[in-house]
């Protein structure tokens, strides 16, 4: 397959992980749940939430408006090579610290692990 379907695809994974980050308020009803949070637990997780937000969505405007440079320079590889170790620390960090018996928590998991490849695939292609 070609190795800019890829970089596409793992935009597309970037900005589907944007969007569920952003109904984090709604889904986990943050209104209500952190209220009983310190101010700064409160405030951090917010915002490390809007942060991971705009990595992600910048990611994948990178993935689809910079694809020949991300495969063919050597920023554009380490960034591609960064995202992968970034969603394969993440797939580890579920084991850790999300020790929850649910099939959502599992499709999440897969979810990662796909991240991870989609990155890496790029980085093995033969290269022109």
């Amino acid at each position: 397959m070609d190795p800019k379907v890829f970089v596409w695809l793992g935009g597309a994974h970037s900005l589907a992980f944007a969007v569920f980050h952003l109904g984090f308020w709604k889904l986990f009803g943050w209104r209500q749940t952190l209220r009983t949070a310190t101010v700064a637990d409160r405030a951090i997780l917010q915002i490390l939430n809007l942060r991971l937000i705009y990595v992600l969505l910048g990611v994948a405007v990178l993935c689809f408006a910079f694809t020949d440079e991300l495969l063919h320079t050597g920023l554009g590889r380490a960034l591609l090579l960064g995202m992968s170790l970034f969603w394969v620390g993440r797939t580890i960090e579920q084991f850790v610290f999300l020790r929850i018996n649910r099939p959502f928590v599992h499709v999440l998991t897969a979810l990662f692990v796909v991240g991870a490849a989609l990155f890496a695939a790029p980085l093995l292609a033969p290269q022109p």
